[in-house]
């Protein structure tokens, strides 16, 4: 219930704001306040318990001649009302953060008659009063379209928020026609990567915020309201779960020594059987004949159909690039065609294809421009779905098979993760939710966040220490832009800024002075351009006159280390920073450029096949020339600090229930590397496989100066399996 406009003033406990004279008073006392965080704790008051979105702020307070400062002002005013009201954005009692979103006020409130005005928290959504999206299209010229309302009207405010408040509140009911959710699960965390029973009464999902090559476990619930049980209890890297045509197992890829193989667990739970050595994203075509991708070489992955014995094997699709992996296959129901979802050279997802079974057709790209992470068909194979992230969100689209254009067909401040279709085709079964990141320093015996506004990218350039560990640098995503920029915060005060505000940025590194950044931005043609630039802003950015290269590091003499594209593979090479002098550093191909040492003596990379085992692995390699030496086996993490005194190496993942662990090894003089294990740091290795080394309580950290100082991007993620209605 909202507030009344002949109410004077509203109380929330030791607190008043007088709604005419506009006075915080707490027991009484005036609380001095600018006029602009009064008029937002007023707006917050008038739907106490709502969402009041970002855009409803900006329309309602702001003027469109300063709309260019409003995120600035808004997070201004929020944190002054939170010094005021001794709040705090980790623990709210009156205020909650609802990431990129807006905000809510959480308290009980009363009027000055002593009335209750809000409860503590919104009730979630039942299945009877599911919200509705819109059917297909695009919002246009809005490049953060997840975050934004759906522009149906100004009186619509369909929106779903995770976590442990659960959703939003339904504001108005959109018309039949429209897209109905039901909840399936109702976690406080999340649930991911659905697939279902070849009958439709069992779903099985990942219990965790990231479906793929998790170490999270198994779950399978008998639709729609059984409950929720593990059937799992595997430690491993896992993704692509699979019922059998009986509905009695569930496949799923494992990645273990270098090599991705098919485990079977009943779906009642159990101990899992090896399915299929050399076998991910497998599926059944028919009882004996199966559709699953195999290495070939190193670590390209393709897609193959064989039997359980893997007898009468075909190949169906390989990446054209060698460092491509085509990770999942979906069969269509008259098993001629799938659709296949594979990462690009650079590792990233691209779009999905269609191939044909028969090999008669050259395989094509469909569904939208974007990263498609999921697909699947309707019954009759007459619509192709795929989940997709495009500019940055990921939706829900279809296409009309064989020669429709993608639609999208799910909207909002919310993402969807998998699709599995029913086998009526009436409904699809996702994950929808949100999540947050913010960048989290370990400083000696204690963690604090450092950043709290956007999102924190992690993935694609992963934060970075100043020389000094003094300022960490990170990009950031802000407001409704699916840009990045480059940011940084100082450790000691929290005082954060954007380094080159309004510069798009893909990849990054600081200088080891700290006086220069090197990145690469997108350019007009798609390519990347590489660019150096000083973080003072002394000079303008300088473009370097090489193009569609990654991963960019400073070198040892002023280079610029890359890793550039040549024909199907990629290579390490160094160019001057004029452009000139492009050589490579290491003959064969590698597979992901990692990380550069500080005193520029070393670089980690991933190479597809290892000396002597043929098998992808973690390697250092010496840039004043020499053998490499192998780092960890099969794959790992790897990170200096910032005096080149310790590397670290990730022994285990992070997951829904663990920090993950990582290993401090000393570094001697020179950067010079200790003796390592022959084959290389095997997964879940203690301190003991290297002397002097010590264990970290965190899989995936960006090294200060030390061990015991650290930082990392901290993601929350709060998601719940949805049953999507079809038109």
């Amino acid at each position: 219930m909202a507030l009344s406009h002949t109410q004077n003033a509203v109380r929330f406990g030791q607190f008043e704001l007088d709604l005419r004279t506009r006075q915080l008073t707490k027991n009484g006392a005036k609380i001095r306040l600018s006029q602009q965080p009064v008029q937002v704790l007023s707006l917050l008051l008038e739907a106490p318990g709502e969402i009041v979105t970002r855009e409803e702020f900006r329309r309602r307070l702001w003027s469109s001649d300063v709309f260019v400062d409003f995120d600035h002002g808004l997070n201004k005013s929020i944190q002054k009302l939170r010094d005021a009201l001794g709040d705090s954005a980790d623990s709210p009692l009156y205020i909650e953060t609802i990431p990129r979103i807006g905000y809510r006020f959480i308290a009980l409130a009363n009027d000055a008659r002593g009335s209750v005005e809000l409860p503590s928290e919104t009730r979630v959504l039942e299945p009877a009063t599911a919200p509705v999206l819109p059917p297909g299209g695009r919002i246009a010229r809005n490049r953060r379209a997840r975050w934004i309302l759906l522009a149906v009207s100004a009186a619509v405010c369909v929106v779903l928020a995770f976590g442990s408040v659960a959703l939003y509140r339904l504001r108005h009911r959109l018309p039949e026609r429209y897209l109905q959710l039901t909840q399936l699960t109702d976690f406080t965390d999340a649930a991911v990567a659905p697939a279902l029973s070849p009958d439709g009464h069992m779903v099985a999902f990942i219990r965790g915020g990231n479906g793929f090559l998790t170490s999270d476990q198994i779950y399978v619930k008998m639709l729609p309201n059984g409950e929720a049980r593990r059937v799992t209890d595997d430690a491993r890297p896992k993704y692509g779960l699979a019922f059998s045509p009986d509905g009695s197992e569930i496949a799923y890829t494992v990645l273990e020594t270098s090599v991705f193989s098919t485990y079977e667990v009943s779906a009642l739970g159990g101990e899992p059987h090896l399915l299929l050595n050399n076998a991910a994203g497998l599926v059944w075509l028919d009882p004996q004949h199966l559709l699953f991708s195999e290495i070939r070489t190193g670590i390209h992955l393709g897609v193959v159909a064989a039997t359980r014995t893997r007898a009468g094997l075909r190949e169906i699709y390989f990446p054209a690039h060698e460092r491509g992996m085509a990770h999942y296959s979906f069969p269509s129901p008259d098993r001629r065609w799938a659709l296949v979802v594979e990462m690009d050279g650079n590792g990233e997802w691209a779009p999905c294809r269609l191939v044909a079974l028969d090999n008669q057709s050259q395989p094509r790209l469909v569904g939208p421009t974007g990263a498609c992470t999921s697909a699947g068909w309707s019954p009759d194979g007459s619509w192709m779905y795929f989940t997709a992230a495009v500019e940055g969100r990921s939706h829900i689209w279809r296409q009309h098979f064989p020669e429709g254009q993608p639609e999208q067909i799910t909207f909002g401040p919310t993402e969807e993760d998998g699709v599995a279709v029913e086998p009526n085709g009436q409904a699809l079964i996702t994950s929808v939710g949100v999540h947050e990141s913010a960048i989290w320093i370990h400083d000696g015996g204690s963690e604090r966040p450092l950043s709290s506004e956007g999102e924190v990218l992690g993935w694609s350039s992963p934060p970075a220490f100043s020389p000094d560990a003094s300022t960490v640098y990170y990009l950031l995503r802000r407001g409704e832009s699916s840009e990045a920029e480059l940011w940084r915060t100082v450790v000691d005060s929290g005082e954060s800024d954007a380094v080159f505000p309004g510069i798009s940025m893909i990849d990054f590194d600081i200088s080891p002075d700290g006086k220069q950044v090197v990145y690469t931005a997108p350019a007009r043609d798609g390519n990347m351009q590489l660019w150096i630039a000083t973080v003072d802003r002394t000079s303008p950015a300088v473009k370097v006159n090489v193009s569609g290269v990654r991963s960019p590091h400073f070198g040892a003499g002023g280079q610029i280390l890359v890793q550039q594209t040549e024909g199907n593979a990629n290579y390490l090479e160094q160019i001057n920073s004029d452009g000139s002098h492009r050589s490579k550093i290491f003959p064969d191909p590698i597979g992901w450029f990692q990380s550069v040492s500080p005193g520029r003596r070393w670089v980690t990379v991933e190479v597809p096949r290892a000396p002597d085992t043929n098998l992808p692995a973690i390697v250092a390699i010496p840039l004043a020339g020499g053998a490499p030496q192998r780092i960890c086996a099969p794959y790992c993490l790897t990170s200096w600090s910032t005096d080149g005194k310790f590397l670290f190496v990730s022994v285990e993942d992070s997951s829904r229930t663990s920090p993950g662990r990582s290993l401090a090894i000393p570094v001697g003089p020179g950067e010079s590397l200790p003796n390592l294990p022959v084959g290389g740091i095997a997964p879940l290795a203690e301190p003991s496989v290297v002397q002097g080394a010590e264990s970290v309580g965190r899989g995936e950290l960006v090294p200060g100066k030390d061990p015991k100082h650290y930082a990392w991007v901290n993601t929350t993620v709060h998601r719940n399996l949805y049953q999507i209605s079809l038109p």
